[in-house]
């Protein structure tokens, strides 16, 4: 990934398209998997088309949305799980990117209903004391009902049957979210499988969160 430039219109479409291109290059995704979407001004949203592998995707491909999901910009037609991502940005202003893909780890574990509890101590600072299970619904109204109990306590979600979304600042953090589920979604894998997952004290993940807070990161970093 690059290193953060300004948010112009095109350095967004430049982050958008790289960050296609990544996750089907780690293997999150096939066929025609994931999407990928990033806020560019207030009511305008750079989204992946459907019907198109991530790495194919490149920046002239890519749309512009308004906040109702209609296309304002583009010749292809948006994809199904959209709303999910519009969801986020209406629920969480600080948002400027939101990533859905397949890992598969992580995704095994959302099949199982386990949520990641805190067992990291780097992870808690980065993406809370939880990753919970979001139940699956079909596409429309019924997913985005689903998640949006989760979105303003969180900024990365299991969803049962399909994959992870992590949100963030930009199309990095996003990812780097994503990337940090699917590694913990392993190594609970390992630690369960040689005899058990030992979660951390109580009191280490408060002393923990207010780390995360004073970074300015999750509800209480955001004065919630």
């Amino acid at each position: 990934m690059s290193p953060a430039r300004p948010r112009t219109e095109h350095s967004v479409r430049r982050a958008v398209e790289e960050t296609s291109k990544l996750v089907w290059q780690r293997g999150w995704v096939a066929n025609h998997d994931g999407n990928v979407t990033a806020r560019v001004a207030p009511g305008r949203i750079v989204a992946t088309p459907t019907g198109l592998s991530k790495r194919v995707i490149d920046r002239e491909m890519l749309l512009v949305v308004d906040e109702r999901g209609r296309v304002v910009r583009g010749r292809l037609k948006p994809f199904s799980e959209l709303g999910m991502h519009l969801l986020v940005y209406r629920a969480r202003p600080d948002v400027g990117a939101v990533v859905h893909a397949h890992p598969p780890h992580a995704t095994a574990r959302g099949l199982w209903c386990a949520a990641l509890p805190s067992f990291l101590p780097e992870a808690v600072v980065s993406i809370g004391a939880e990753v919970p299970v979001v139940p699956l619904q079909m596409p429309g109204r019924a997913s985005e009902d689903a998640l949006e109990p989760f979105v303003r306590e969180h900024d990365a979600v299991m969803i049962e049957g399909n994959g992870v979304f992590a949100w963030g600042d930009d199309c990095e953090q996003a990812y780097l979210r994503m990337e940090l589920v699917e590694h913990l979604a392993l190594m609970a894998s390992l630690a369960e499988a040689s005899g058990g997952l030992r979660e951390l004290p109580r009191d280490m993940v408060e002393k923990l969160l207010e780390k995360r807070a004073a970074a300015g990161l999750g509800p209480r970093g955001r004065g919630r």
